[in-house]
């Protein structure tokens, strides 16, 4: 189980998020090239399709695949009441036949894209994964070095961290509470729930540029 939302940031003013990311959170960035690969069931596997994902971050010393799927997320008045998402999820290492073994089980090729960007993972009362990225598709199957912006100027951004049955009202409050200190750049909210540009995401990134050289937030 996971708690999550997603907002977008204009790629112009990415490098002041990484700025106040890198303030707040205290640790080094991970840089990401991740390659993403979207697979569905086919119909012999049953009448209801299941979707996983698999990653692989080429940025990694030894690039290794992972299969994730994400399940539906809660739902009720409990639910409804909260801005983040509480979904199921499955995470696994693979092996690099990965993708012919879920051929061979019957799933089909969804889509394929390239995530560009970098990860802060650190602790601040949950364990809290950013992500920024870009994301790109490729010119031909497979082809991670030749690669067009799918979003053009736009980064995507997701704030996530691990939760259980048992606390996740806890790691909501944790990454409410760590959002707010985002809102002058970016909107964050469930997944699948755009709330668009900052109107003044502009201004606050220039006010973080321009203090760069100034005291460490």
């Amino acid at each position: 189980m996971e708690c999550a939302v997603e907002g977008i940031i204009e790629t112009q003013n990415v490098e002041a998020l990484e700025i106040l990311l890198q303030g707040l959170c205290g640790v080094p960035k991970q840089r990401l090239r991740v390659h993403e690969l979207c697979l569905k069931s086919g119909p012999n596997l049953g009448p209801v399709s299941s979707e996983v994902r698999l990653l692989c971050n080429l940025e990694d010393p030894r690039p290794t695949w992972t299969v994730r799927h994400v399940g539906g997320a809660m739902r009720g008045a409990g639910a409804e009441q909260i801005s983040v998402a509480v979904r199921n999820t499955v995470e696994s290492k693979a092996t690099k036949n990965v993708l012919r073994f879920f051929y061979a089980l019957g799933y089909k090729l969804e889509y394929e894209l390239l995530r560009m960007g970098f990860a802060f993972h650190f602790q601040r009362g949950a364990q809290i994964k950013v992500t920024v990225t870009s994301t790109n598709k490729m010119a031909k199957l497979h082809a991670v070095d030749e690669i067009m912006p799918l979003t053009p100027g736009i980064h995507l951004v997701e704030v996530t961290a691990p939760a259980s049955a048992d606390n996740y009202s806890e790691v909501v409050s944790a990454i409410s509470s760590f959002c707010e200190y985002l809102a002058p750049l970016l909107h964050l909210s469930k997944p699948g729930v755009s709330a668009g540009v900052v109107p003044t995401a502009g201004a606050a990134a220039s006010s973080l540029t321009s203090d760069r050289g100034g005291k460490p937030l």
